[in-house]
């Protein structure tokens, strides 16, 4: 089954081969083909680039490998498959990581709820009968959701991840493209900002589930409130503290100060209590609260000797 509308679906790979496989399958087997497909490789070191040349050519023609010379994470791939994207005036983009299995039904589902070409939508990650990740709802009632089952057929959520995020070539020409700078952490969440300050909509669709790993998460308690904190290796760790302060710097004003500084603090106690390697937690979140502080972007964990 066909699209009237072009639609790419943008894959982004580093030395994944196994889980690449199993993404390309799965969106090779959707009801509803996505019209191209663009696979964004990040200078991989296990082969995968030739095992793509070889491979795609005869079982999935209409796909094709886009060959970086260095790894420029996932916000740096995302921001090329999406401009190639635009350029050959695709309508719609279809983004994921390489660890993403789409259900058959994903993007048909997700496009029965794609109506405005003005708003953002989103594929719903799952493992299993849970979400991947916790999700707010806006629709009233407000709420936070664990489970699947409660995700409504389409909902106003706070953000989306660049996991079955859809986007319209008009809405890119307008606000531009994700910040390849951002390496990778947050880059989703800064762009859906960026979408919402252009009157935006952002949209989750229940029923276009794709199986995702779940998030390795803990609750850190505070007085009157719980705050949800991702487990990280100390590379991620830093990206997270830094990409967190550049977002506030850019859109929270004083907030930067009431908020997201005390608020990155309580994240750091909390991975000294309950994460290992607790002195490169601290370095980790130390450099990243320099650069963030100073508006450094880039892919800099290595240039603070933070081993990846």
């Amino acid at each position: 089954m066909k699209s009237s509308l072009h639609i790419t679906a943008v894959v982004v790979s580093f030395s994944r081969i196994k889980l690449l496989k199993r993404c390309l399958a799965a969106l090779s087997n959707q009801t509803l083909s996505p019209d191209s497909i663009l696979i964004v490789d990040n200078a991989s070191t296990d082969g995968t680039q030739q095992w793509l040349r070889d491979w795609l050519p005869e079982n999935l023609p209409r796909a094709e490998l886009v060959s970086l010379t260095d790894n420029r994470g996932g916000a740096g791939g995302f921001s090329e498959g999406l401009r190639i994207a635009v350029e050959r005036n695709c309508s719609w983009t279809w983004m994921m990581d390489d660890d993403a299995e789409p259900h058959p039904t994903a993007l048909a589902e997700l496009m029965k709820v794609a109506s405005d070409s003005n708003n953002v939508y989103g594929s719903l990650a799952t493992k299993g009968a849970d979400t991947s990740w916790t999700t707010t709802l806006l629709d009233p009632p407000k709420r936070v959701v664990d489970l699947a089952a409660d995700v409504p057929n389409q909902s106003r959520v706070q953000s989306l991840p660049f996991l079955g995020f859809l986007v319209h070539r008009d809405l890119v020409m307008k606000i531009g493209l994700p910040d390849a700078d951002y390496f990778i952490a947050a880059d989703d969440i800064e762009y859906c900002m960026r979408a919402e300050r252009a009157g935006s909509k952002l949209i989750i669709a229940g029923r276009s589930l794709i199986e995702h790993p779940k998030s390795d998460r803990y609750t850190a308690k505070l007085p009157g409130r719980d705050l949800i904190c991702l487990k990280l290796a100390p590379w991620k760790r830093y990206y997270d503290t830094r990409n967190r302060l550049l977002i506030a710097r850019k859109y929270y004003g004083i907030k930067l100060f009431t908020q997201t500084i005390p608020g990155s603090f309580v994240r750091l106690i909390a991975a000294l209590i309950y994460e290992p390697r607790k002195l490169a937690q601290l370095w980790a979140f130390t450099a990243g609260m320099i650069d963030g502080l100073l508006g450094i972007k880039g892919r800099r964990h290595q240039k603070w000797g933070i081993p990846q």
